[in-house]
């Protein structure tokens, strides 16, 4: 999957609206200058830009040419930066919508999607040229995810081609958090109701019991560290996976913030060759 050489571009974007699609599922509508991402592709990692409590702009970080790390002229005003997938850009009404799990107060991007009001500002930085997400060839799809996948993973299935099956997992905490997803393709779906603070999860359980054809397919999962590493290893090592046929990475770590967790989900990624 050969991709085109990134360039980024860092907006400052207005909340214009926001609207709870199910009850831990917020999706917010920003509006300003977009044009610079209309080539960028849904379902890619973008970056947004969080202020402090208090701070009413975003405070963007500047590069270091000497050392090259990304600085603050004050901490005080230092917005918290999260991975998030934006669902869509409206060039004809300006705006740009991303979609939010709702955690509550639990962590800086969920904090803000509940509480923002109108007007509120966000720092988005996004690819503003496309990425591939999965390969044309494959004919067969493993579609894997929690809540904070399902942005990618909906825009994965928009955009299959109606040849195209597979199995699309993904897990919830309600059954009032099942969403219909829109697809061409002959997928079949699985939810999966479970709170995040049990145990073992039923979503690498779910995986293991599938049954999948040894046909041209590709794999796509997006979860907690732990599922990710879990279904990762089954899929690689017992069913024996090719590492083209199979993105799999964690979006966050069970108790562990995302700026924090980085180190060790990058390297779990890398983990097996």
């Amino acid at each position: 999957m050969a991709q085109t050489k990134a360039t980024i571009a860092r907006k400052v974007l207005t909340l214009k609206s926001k609207e709870f699609l199910t009850p831990h599922y917020i999706r917010i509508t920003l509006s300003g200058d977009v044009t610079e991402f209309q080539h960028s592709t849904v379902g890619d990692n973008n970056k947004i830009y969080i202020p402090p409590v208090g701070v009413d702009q975003v405070h963007f970080p500047v590069l270091d040419p000497q050392t090259g790390k990304w600085l603050h002229e004050d901490n005080k005003v230092a917005p918290s930066v999260r991975t998030y997938t934006h669902k869509g850009v409206d060039l004809s009404k300006n705006e740009l919508y991303i979609d939010f799990a709702n955690h509550g107060d639990n962590g800086p991007a969920s904090t803000w999607a509940v509480n923002a009001e109108i007007g509120d500002k966000l720092g988005v930085a996004m690819r503003t040229t496309p990425k591939v997400l999965y390969p044309s060839h494959a004919d067969w799809f493993l579609l894997v995810g929690d809540v904070t996948a399902i942005p990618v993973l909906g825009a994965i299935l928009e955009g299959l081609a109606a040849s195209a099956t597979g199995i699309c997992v993904i897990k919830v905490n309600s059954p009032e958090d099942i969403q219909d997803l829109t697809t061409k393709a002959a997928i079949e779906f699985q939810w999966i109701v479970e709170q995040e603070t049990q145990n073992e999860s039923g979503l690498v359980a779910a995986v293991k019991n599938l049954k999948i054809p040894s046909r041209s397919k590709f794999g796509y999962v997006a979860s907690e560290f732990s599922d990710v590493k879990q279904i990762r290893t089954y899929l690689r090592k017992q069913l024996e996976w090719s590492a083209s046929e199979l993105y799999a990475y964690s979006y966050w770590k069970k108790g562990v913030a995302e700026d924090k967790s980085v180190v060790d989900r990058q390297a779990e990624k890398k983990s097996i060759a």
